[in-house]
């Protein structure tokens, strides 16, 4: 299996949004109302505020390929883009998602592990992440990789809220 990673730009904006709908819709569609998918999609994944975190200098967008094809993705931030103020010697992980049809070929710990590097490469302790309290396989993969919880806070899907544990590994 060939993989390689791409830093995304500008001119991946519609790839980006069209992988950011397809994986978190995937993700998340069976455990959330349409209403508040659809809301919570129209909000995060429009073209406008995509192009304005592909443009923050502290948010990096990744594309993950296998064999040339388009299979997730990773946003992380650091300094204050990132979502929680963890300071400057963090690196947040804000999104992380692999296609369905991806799954179970060690992509996540792939991206993961990228995250992780960039962090080190820029002096940070931690890399953190929000992971919604009911995704189990997600939270198993992080614990397996490191991860432990540090904390919660809240995640609004449409009009509902929901809590997000903040997990955390110490580098």
């Amino acid at each position: 299996m060939t993989i390689h990673i791409k830093e995304c730009t500008l001119e991946d904006l519609h790839e980006l949004q069209e992988v950011s709908y397809e994986t978190f819709r995937e993700t998340f569609k069976d455990q959330n109302s349409p209403e508040n998918m659809g809301a919570y999609l129209t909000k995060a994944f429009n073209l406008e505020q995509l192009a304005q975190e592909l443009s923050h200098p502290f948010s990096r967008f990744f594309f993950v390929y296998v064999h040339d094809e388009t299979a997730g993705y990773l946003k992380v931030n650091t300094d204050e883009a990132q979502s929680e103020e963890m300071g400057e010697e963090s690196l947040e992980i804000e999104r992380i998602y692999i296609k369905s049809s991806f799954q179970g070929h060690g992509l996540g710990k792939y991206l993961l592990n990228k995250a992780i590097e960039m962090a080190m490469e820029r002096n940070k302790r931690k890399v953190w992440l929000g992971v919604w309290e009911e995704n189990e396989k997600a939270i198993a993969f992080y614990k397996k990789m490191g991860f432990v919880q540090t904390g919660a806070h809240s995640f609004y899907m449409g009009d509902e809220e929901q809590t997000d544990l903040i997990m955390t590994k110490v580098l």
